[in-house]
């Protein structure tokens, strides 16, 4: 097996041994994924590099960010290093927001993974690949990967990009954060924590 499509098989086995309920569809996903070492999947695979915080950008001393957020608390858990959102809390690619699934491929409306130009991913056989979950990167992500129950809390916005930028806590009841050491209030409410970082780019002029 070429190097590539093992680094790319060892991403989905990864993300299948992570929850039970995705098991069988994460499985079939991480073949799929080493079947095309080279190609748009296994470019995303291999951006997941190691972080010192799940899915955040060291900065430096500790702090982890991006625009809009300077913090020390660390990112959610996501196909990138970044912990992109859309309306409803999945999972988009940083650079320009088009939706992925959970193994960083681009998706259609179906759910169905593209290419960058629209066109359907096939597998060594010629047909299409099949869907692999698009799950929410705070209620979904951080429960399955951390064993706690966490939410959406409240938000900030900042100007990033030329657009408004939502930016919004995981919350928990948890005294710690993903990072591992004492959780923040922040924007939580109700006695929780926060866990991690998500934001949504509104797409609004600033």
């Amino acid at each position: 097996m070429p190097p590539e499509r093992s680094a790319a098989a060892r991403v989905g086995m990864a993300i299948a041994g992570r929850t039970t309920r995705r098991s069988l569809l994460a499985r079939a996903g991480a073949v799929l994924v080493g079947a095309m070492a080279g190609g748009a999947a296994a470019e995303a695979a291999g951006r997941r590099g190691p972080v010192v915080v799940p899915g955040s950008n060291p900065i430096s001393g500790g702090w982890y960010g991006f625009c809009g957020h300077t913090y020390t608390t660390g990112s959610c858990d996501s196909p990138f290093g970044l912990p992109r959102i859309d309306r409803a809390g999945r999972p988009v690619r940083p650079s320009d927001g088009r939706p992925v699934d959970d193994l960083g491929r681009l998706v259609d409306a179906g759910g169905h993974p593209i290419d960058e130009h629209g066109h359907p991913l096939l597998g060594p056989d010629g047909q299409p690949l099949g869907a692999a979950p698009r799950t929410r990167l705070c209620e979904d992500w951080v429960p399955e990967r951390h064993d706690l129950h966490a939410g959406l809390g409240g938000a900030w916005y900042r100007c990033c990009g030329g657009q408004i930028r939502k930016l919004v806590d995981c919350c928990s009841f948890t005294s710690r954060r993903i990072n591992g050491d004492a959780a923040l209030t922040g924007y939580c409410h109700g006695g929780r924590n926060v866990y991690c970082v998500t934001y949504h780019d509104t797409g609004h002029p600033c």
